[in-house]
């Protein structure tokens, strides 16, 4: 079993940044194809970026050069850096994993595919 844990939101203006981390235990982060989802009032849980577990990184378009996924294998933890953000990335952010193994290319995008999922954060974004 993956246990998932997010923290780093809040509430913050319009053109600011945060960091989310989601710390993961039970299996280490190289071995997972991990990402971040997003779910908006009203709306499905959607990719916002991904890692596979062997690094390569994807993003859903409306975040492409502002978030940067990132992960730290010491720490088993991954990282979602979000700058210039908007009203609209308002949402609870997910943390998700999906177990590929080490080396792996298998880059998930929905949320079928994911087996394992932390209990979200929600980011505020006031403009």
């Amino acid at each position: 079993q993956v246990q998932l844990v997010e923290s780093g939101g809040g509430l913050v203006q319009a053109g600011g940044s945060l960091r989310l981390s989601c710390a993961a235990s039970g299996r280490t982060v190289s071995s997972l194809a991990m990402g971040w989802f997003r779910q908006a009032p009203g709306k499905e849980r959607e990719l916002v970026a991904g890692i596979t577990s062997n690094g390569n990184t994807y993003y859903t378009d409306s975040v492409k050069d502002r978030f940067t996924i990132s992960r730290d294998n010491a720490k088993n933890t991954v990282y979602l850096q979000m700058n210039t953000l908007k009203p609209a990335d308002t949402a609870v952010y997910y943390c998700a994993a999906d177990y590929t193994g080490p080396y792996s290319n298998y880059a998930p995008s929905t949320y079928s595919e994911m087996d394992y999922w932390g209990k979200g954060t929600l980011v505020t974004v006031s403009s």
